[in-house]
């Protein structure tokens, strides 16, 4: 066992070990709010203790909040679990699912999109957590996987502010998002600030347009740190995937439809530990 994954083994053993009896007592809720003409199914992890708590809106990816034997995705479900033993709301609003829909991985043009409904769905899930006396509405953040992370990047552009009635995100966390459209358009910047974690060995999502956006981003001042993993693919930060190769999706760095995804021990443990750090300043 190297050194780095030795690492990896030993802070996800100090973090079970710390959380455990949190994480016993969590459990998820479902509730239900509105959108945009649309009642938005979630899912909500209720941390224990003193209350008013920070939280975190959490956008899944395109095959939505789902496993196939019907329950929560294991990804949504240990970083819920995660977050909520850290003292953080967790609320994961189902964009598909709540629309009648299914996984849209293999769906080119989607009707629910990044750039539109699922912002709404954000912004909608926010005022959702705003409303609730349990939670500190000026401590809200978003957070997002994969097509949930794009929605984050267009969620928070600095040439869009929505819901003046409310604090902003506090912070947002994008899991490998699709960044090839903002990075061709070259305008994008973000208002709040952001971390991005990455696979450099994504061939879903490249690594390469979200450097050139982080870069341009960062010399203007916005407050966008971006970290790429070596040998990591997409979905690196699920607890228990093994790595394979995906084929017909409707969209994959080479045109193909084909990509891997799959967990890297060394890349997940480092991302929990910054997610963490990022939340808490």
């Amino acid at each position: 066992m190297n050194m780095v994954i030795r690492k990896a083994v030993v802070v996800l053993a100090f973090l079970a070990a710390s959380m455990l009896a949190t994480v016993s007592a969590t459990r998820a809720e479902t509730v239900t709010f509105p959108g945009d003409g649309v009642t938005l199914s979630a899912e909500l992890f209720v941390p224990q203790g003193q209350r008013p708590f920070p939280a975190v809106v959490a956008l899944h990816g395109c095959s939505g909040t789902r496993g196939k034997n019907g329950a929560l995705a294991a990804r949504e479900a240990d970083w819920g679990l995660l977050l909520a033993a850290s003292g953080f709301f967790v609320l994961i609003p189902d964009s598909f699912a709540s629309r009648g829909m299914g996984s849209q991985c293999r769906t080119a043009n989607r009707s629910v999109r990044a750039s539109v409904e699922r912002i709404g769905d954000a912004m909608a899930a926010k005022a959702y957590l705003a409303s609730r006396p349990d939670v500190a509405r000026t401590a809200i953040s978003l957070m997002g996987w994969s097509n949930g992370a794009t929605t984050v990047l267009h969620t928070i552009a600095a040439a869009r502010k929505l819901q003046a009635e409310l604090p902003d995100f506090a912070r947002a966390i994008a899991f490998y998002p699709g960044c090839r459209k903002l990075a061709e358009r070259g305008v994008w910047r973000a208002r709040v600030p952001l971390l991005m974690l990455m696979g450099k060995a994504d061939d879903w999502t490249p690594f390469a347009p979200c450097q050139t956006l982080s870069d341009r981003a960062s010399a203007t001042g916005d407050r966008v740190t971006l970290i790429g993993y070596a040998d990591a693919y997409h979905d690196f930060d699920d607890p228990k995937k093994v790595v394979r190769e995906v084929r017909g999706l409707a969209y994959s760095a080479d045109g193909s439809g084909r990509a891997h995804t799959g967990t890297n021990p060394a890349a997940r443990a480092d991302a929990i530990l910054r997610v963490s750090a990022f939340l808490a300043r």
